[in-house]
């Protein structure tokens, strides 16, 4: 059964807005800025976590300590 150009036309319509709205939202997540500000939030939320903190804050005593040592030599 043929389909009549006015419902072409709607489908092609629904087609494009379509693609507009899927364009908007990739133009929205690929900002620069967005991006950097997602990833910053994700490394400080990871560097919050109990376990890197207490590892980073360990490494940090055992580099402050070898300074230490290397310079009363």
């Amino acid at each position: 059964m043929a389909r009549n150009t006015e419902s072409i036309e709607r489908d092609i319509e629904a087609a494009r807005d379509q693609l507009a709205s899927t364009l908007d939202e990739l133009s929205v997540r690929a900002n620069p800025k967005r991006i950097v500000e997602s990833t910053k939030a994700s490394i400080l939320e990871t560097l919050n976590t109990p376990a890197v903190k207490f590892s980073l804050i360990g490494a940090g005593a055992v580099v402050a300590v070898l300074v230490v040592r290397s310079i009363l030599k």
